[in-house]
């Protein structure tokens, strides 16, 4: 384990929000992400997407609850049937006030919704389950692979802050900001996370140069953070980025360090090499054999000490089934 996760966890843990998430990462050698959620959904006939909130709002349809239980099932068993501990996300990825009023909701509780959801999934489990955690998903207010759009730091405080509180509330056990492409409103995000004192994660999109989609080198947005948010991150995440785009990126000479591959924990893999702009437009889907996927993203739990390890865009079960069984080899 490294010495700086340890440190966090002692802080953390002297504010008594040790949970479950921290007692794995000090007892397990790895950490199964779940793989992607939105985008099998994208692709399921019968299922529709709200242009607000996504997919959070499936919970409230028959085959939308139906269809997104079948999802996090598989991934359950999967982990189950590895023996490896499991990262859950909410389906809360859109779910913030403006969003959720914009899409007729506003009565309804749907960061904890989604959180009840997936708990009622995990006590399906019996004694796995305590091996099963949930994060509270959040992201940027506007679109992902658009850093321009990104909130100021004092904006993304206040505009956030609404959300982490609805999900602490809920019961998470942890939160996690992902798909950030931009330092300004990481700040600011990373801040309200961290005024609701749970352990929380923050995840940004790279590009091999070893920086944010805004330009910025990992090395000074993971230290404008941990200097700027109190208590700091537990740790950060790398998300909707290949496998050897992660490795080019944390091992870059001038934009990361020894310091950055301390502070990432992990990545939930894209199956494909291309940009996140790239992606965005493109019309099919671009994926890797789950093999190819499996075998690459568990190597990095060797080579770079990675913790947790899932799968993003392209990803379904075969993937990560192929992650989980490439990981117990490794460990």
């Amino acid at each position: 384990m490294r010495a700086a996760l340890f440190r966090l966890c002692g802080s953390w843990g002297s504010m008594n929000h040790t949970g479950a998430f921290l007692k794995l990462l000090e007892s397990s050698p790895v950490i199964l992400g779940e793989g992607a959620v939105i985008e099998r959904l994208r692709r399921m006939p019968g299922i529709c997407l709200d242009e607000q909130v996504v997919n959070s709002a499936l919970i409230y349809d028959d085959r939308g609850r139906s269809t997104l239980a079948e999802i996090c099932r598989q991934y359950l068993a999967i982990g189950r049937s590895y023996g490896l501990p499991l990262l859950l996300s909410t389906s809360t990825w859109r779910a913030g006030r403006v969003r959720i009023a914009a899409a007729g909701l506003a009565g309804r509780d749907l960061n904890g919704d989604n959180f009840r959801f997936l708990d009622d999934l995990r006590r399906e489990q019996g004694d796995y389950g305590k091996k099963v955690v949930i994060s509270g998903l959040m992201s940027c207010k506007g679109d992902a692979y658009k850093p321009e759009e990104a909130l100021g730091t004092a904006e993304a405080r206040a505009f956030h802050a609404w959300q982490a509180e609805a999900l602490t509330a809920a019961g998470v056990d942890l939160l996690l900001a992902a798909t950030l492409p931009a330092l300004s409103e990481a700040v600011g995000l990373a801040q309200a996370q961290a005024a609701t004192g749970l352990p929380y994660l923050v995840s940004f999109v790279a590009r091999p140069e070893g920086t944010l989609l805004d330009g910025t080198p990992l090395n000074v947005a993971i230290a404008a953070i941990d200097s700027q948010a109190s208590p700091p991150p537990l740790a950060y995440m790398v998300n909707c980025t290949h496998a050897s785009v992660f490795r080019r990126a944390v091992s870059h000479d001038r934009n990361s360090s020894p310091h950055v591959r301390e502070r990432v924990i992990g990545l939930f893999a894209n199956t494909s090499a291309l940009s996140p702009e790239e992606l965005d437009n493109s019309s099919e889907l671009a994926e890797e054999a789950p093999e190819i996927f499996g075998a690459g993203v568990a190597a990095l739990h060797g080579e770079l000490n990675m913790k947790v390890l899932g799968g993003c865009c392209g990803t379904d079960d075969r993937h990560i089934d192929c992650l989980a069984r490439a990981l117990v080899g490794e460990i």
